[in-house]
């Protein structure tokens, strides 16, 4: 299995990528929030609980997708504090010792752009953070400073590129691999 590993900050369009992706390929798609919103309905962000849920859920869909041997699995992920360094690792090296390989590609946009973004609807409709000044005071504590991921294969403005564009540079770079 290929795992596309596409991460970047809060509102650099992961999901938006990643569905325009979906779509031009058929791939699956392992949307970040789908474990985080469960984790919240039960606990409060950033609790022991609430680290060992979502990663408990994370761990499910990966495997799931071993044992299913889904050629590729999109998944959407923030590097943010609250995930320990050792998920990362542990991810990376299951995948391998499976046959399969990581493939990291990182979105980034200016911050101007990303503070902007923050009040969308889409992301109010996720579930999302929107809160700008909480934004701002996370990012500045260092907050998306870990865990480190293996360096990106491919790294992309979103306010540069649309995601239509986006996805046919990620779906070409997979393809090669």
């Amino acid at each position: 299995m290929k795992l596309i590993l596409l991460y970047g900050r809060p509102a650099v369009g992961k999901v938006t990528v990643a569905r325009e992706l979906a779509q031009l390929t058929g791939w699956r798609l392992f949307h970040n929030h789908l474990a985080v919103n469960l984790a919240l309905a039960l606990c409060d962000f950033g609790t022991p609980s609430f680290v060992a849920l979502r990663e408990q859920v994370w761990w499910a869909g990966f495997r799931r997708a071993l044992i299913d041997r889904l050629p590729v699995l999109i998944f959407t992920f923030n590097p943010e504090n609250t995930v320990p360094q050792r998920f990362i690792d542990e991810l990376c090296a299951e995948i391998a010792a499976a046959g399969g390989e990581v493939i990291p590609v990182e979105l980034t946009a200016p911050e101007p752009e990303i503070e902007r973004r923050l009040g969308s609807d889409s992301r109010h409709r996720d579930g999302k953070l929107i809160d700008l000044a909480l934004y701002r005071q996370v990012r500045d504590a260092g907050a998306f400073e870990t865990p480190l991921l293996p360096p990106p294969r491919l790294r992309l403005d979103t306010a540069t590129l649309a995601p239509t564009e986006a996805a046919a540079r990620i779906a070409a770079l997979v393809r090669t691999h």
